[in-house]
C-alpha cells in the first residue's frame, strides 16, 4: 500500500470516529433501526422467496415485531414493575436478615471481629425513603416534562426508530447491492469475503446469541416461578440480560435466586434443591440445544472480547458506542484473524529471509 493509501484509509477513519464522538446524540434512533433491519432481513428474505413482495414481507416482519413489543409492554414490564416494587419494599428486611441472622453466623463461622459488620446507616436510608415508593410515576414525569424540548426529542427518537427501520429492512438489499457497486473492482472479491466473515460472526452472535438470551430468560425465569420464588420473574430476566456473556448469567442468576431464596424460605432444603435444579437444567439446555440450533458451530465473540467492547464503547460514545461495540469488535477480530493468517505465511514466521537477521 502506497504511503499516499495509507494516509486515505487513515484520514477516512479519524473522520468516522470524529463524526461518531460529534453525532453520537442523535445516533441512537439509527443505529437501533438498523439493528432492528439487520436481524429482520433474514425473515424479510425468507418470506420474500415464498412469494411475497418485498413491501409485504417487510409489513409482517413489522407487525411481527410490534406484536412482540406490544406483548412486552402490556405483559412483562408491569410484571416487572411489580417485582421492582416488592424488592424495594423488601430490602430493609433483607437487610436485617443479613444483619442479624446471615453475617453473624458468617462471623462465628470465620472468626470475624464483632462490629465488622455495620448495615445499620444504609438501612435508614433506605426505609427513610419508603414512603414515596407510591410517588415514582410522578417524578418520572416530572423530570420528563421539565424540558419541552427534552420531552419532543424523545417523543420524535421513539418515533424516528420505526419509521427509519422500515424503510431500512424495504431497501436492505437495494443498498447492499449499491454498496458493492462502489467497491474497487481490484478488490471486490477481498472486501465481500471479508464482509461476509464479518456478517458471519456477527449474526451469530447477535441473532443467535439474543435467541438464545431470551430462552434463557424464559427458562429460569418459569422454573424459579414455578419453585416459588417471589422475585423469580426479576432474577430470570435479570439472568437472561447477563447471558449475553456465556456463563456469566448462570452465575448472576443463580447466586442471586440463592439469596433470595434463602432470604424467603430460611434454607428449606427442597426449595433451595429447586432453585439450583432449575439452573442445572437451564445451563444444561444451553449447552446441550440452544446454542447448537440458534448459534450453530459458526465462530462467535470471545467472551472477554465481548465484555471489553462493550465497556469501551460506553466509555467512549455512552449508548451509541454500547450499540456500536459489538459490530465494531466483530470486523476488528476478523481482520486480526486475516493479519495472523498473512504473518503465518510470510517470510517473518517462516524464517525465510535474510540468515545473518
Amino acid at each position: 500500500m502506497t504511503d499516499t493509501r495509507r494516509w486515505f484509509w487513515l484520514g477516512g477513519i479519524v473522520l468516522l470516529f470524529l463524526f461518531v464522538y460529534l453525532l453520537h446524540a442523535i445516533l441512537t434512533p439509527f443505529l437501533v433501526a438498523l439493528l432492528l433491519a439487520y436481524m429482520g432481513d433474514p425473515l424479510a428474505d425468507r418470506l420474500e422467496k415464498a412469494g411475497l413482495s418485498r413491501t409485504l414481507s417487510v409489513v409482517a416482519v413489522f407487525t411481527l415485531f410490534t406484536l412482540i413489543l406490544l406483548a412486552l409492554l402490556l405483559v412483562l414490564v408491569p410484571m416487572l414493575a411489580k417485582q421492582l416494587f416488592r424488592l424495594y419494599e423488601l430490602a430493609p428486611q433483607m437487610l436485617d436478615w443479613l444483619q442479624h441472622t446471615a453475617l453473624p453466623w458468617a462471623q462465628a463461622k470465620f472468626g470475624l471481629a464483632d462490629g465488622f459488620w455495620k448495615f445499620d446507616k444504609v438501612k435508614a436510608a433506605i426505609s427513610e425513603h419508603m414512603g414515596q415508593t407510591g410517588d415514582i410515576v410522578g417524578i418520572v414525569l416530572s423530570k420528563a416534562t421539565a424540558s419541552s424540548l427534552a420531552l419532543i426529542g424523545l417523543i420524535t427518537n421513539l418515533v424516528l426508530i420505526p419509521v427509519v427501520c422500515f424503510y431500512l429492512l424495504r431497501d436492505w438489499d437495494v443498498m447492499m447491492g449499491k454498496v458493492r457497486s462502489l467497491l474497487p473492482r481490484h478488490r471486490e472479491g477481498q472486501i465481500v469475503k471479508l464482509a461476509g466473515e464479518c456478517h458471519e460472526v456477527l449474526g451469530a452472535f447477535i441473532r443467535g446469541q439474543l435467541l438464545v438470551m431470551v430462552a434463557l430468560g424464559v427458562i429460569y425465569a418459569a422454573g424459579l416461578m414455578l419453585v416459588g420464588l417471589e422475585l423469580g420473574l426479576l432474577i430470570g430476566v435479570i439472568a437472561g440480560l447477563a447471558a449475553i456473556v456465556p456463563y456469566m448469567g448462570f452465575v448472576i442468576g443463580i447466586g442471586a435466586a440463592l439469596i433470595a431464596g434463602l432470604f424467603q424460605f430460611g434454607g428449606d432444603l427442597y426449595p433451595m434443591m429447586g432453585i439450583i435444579a432449575v439452573f442445572m437444567v437451564g445451563q444444561a439446555l444451553e449447552g446441550m440445544v440452544l446454542t447448537p440450533l440458534l448459534v450453530g458451530d459458526r465462530i462467535g465473540l470471545h467472551p472477554v472480547a465481548v465484555i471489553f467492547a462493550i465497556l469501551a464503547g460506553g466509555e467512549l460514545f455512552g449508548f451509541t458506542g454500547i450499540l456500536l461495540a459489538l459490530p465494531v469488535a466483530a470486523v476488528i477480530m476478523v481482520l486480526v484473524r486475516h493479519v495472523h493468517d498473512l504473518y503465518k505465511d510470510s517470510d517473518i514466521y517462516g524464517g525465510m529471509g535474510d540468515p545473518e537477521l
